[in-house]
């Protein structure tokens, strides 16, 4: 009964090893999709006068200075403006990610740092609905010659 209950526990550690790792993978894609699409961007503004490697660079912080998530990607309106970022909510178990707009952030630079900085409480992104890691192909930077 014991080596059962042994067995039962390790393998669920190692099922929950498992799906995590697969979640950290595809977050993983996106995010290396993400960076190549924001260099082949360049030094362009994207928004909030930061570039989109900017962007991602930056810590999203509370107006208290504590870590409210990392930013994944940008995310386009229909026009292809950046009209939000898509960030992992900080101290999340499993992974949790929400779509938090532009509009309201502030940039926060010390130094070489730049931030962004949201009035959204940790119980604020708490009570936003969950966003889906979107698929991991960047987006075409080339145009079609007639």
């Amino acid at each position: 009964m014991k080596l059962t209950l042994a067995l039962l526990a390790g393998a669920t550690v190692l099922l929950a090893a498992c799906n995590s790792s697969s979640a950290d993978r595809a977050e993983d894609k996106v995010e290396d999709a993400a960076e190549a699409t924001a260099t082949a961007a360049g030094a362009t503004p994207a928004a909030l006068g930061l570039t989109e490697l900017q962007l991602l660079d930056a810590d999203l912080l509370g107006t208290d200075g504590t870590a409210r998530g990392d930013i994944i990607t940008v995310l386009r309106a229909p026009d292809g403006r950046v009209d939000r970022l898509l960030v992992e909510v900080e101290n999340s178990d499993p992974d949790r990610y929400v779509e938090i707009p532009i509009q309201g952030l502030v940039v926060l630079t010390r130094g070489d740092s730049t931030d962004l900085v949201t009035t959204r409480t940790a119980a604020d992104f708490d009570a936003m609905p969950a966003a889906t890691l979107p698929t991991a192909t960047p987006a075409s930077t080339s145009t079609a010659t007639p």
